[in-house]
């Protein structure tokens, strides 16, 4: 469940970054929505696979 609000937490401070690049062209924000969404697939894959544990140790 950590790392889902974490998950939640970068999501959410990404927002303005992704409304400067799309809205404002701005290219370092790009740069940072692109890093903050790889780390987010990192978190994505951890969850799912402390999911898949959790629900083969049932």
């Amino acid at each position: 469940m950590q790392k889902f609000e974490e998950l939640k937490q970068l999501i959410s401070e990404t927002e303005k970054d992704v409304a400067a690049f799309y809205e404002k062209g701005n290219k370092a924000a790009g740069t940072r929505v692109r890093n903050a969404f790889q780390k987010a697939k990192v978190l994505a894959s951890d969850i799912r696979k402390e999911v898949t544990e959790k629900k083969n140790a049932k």
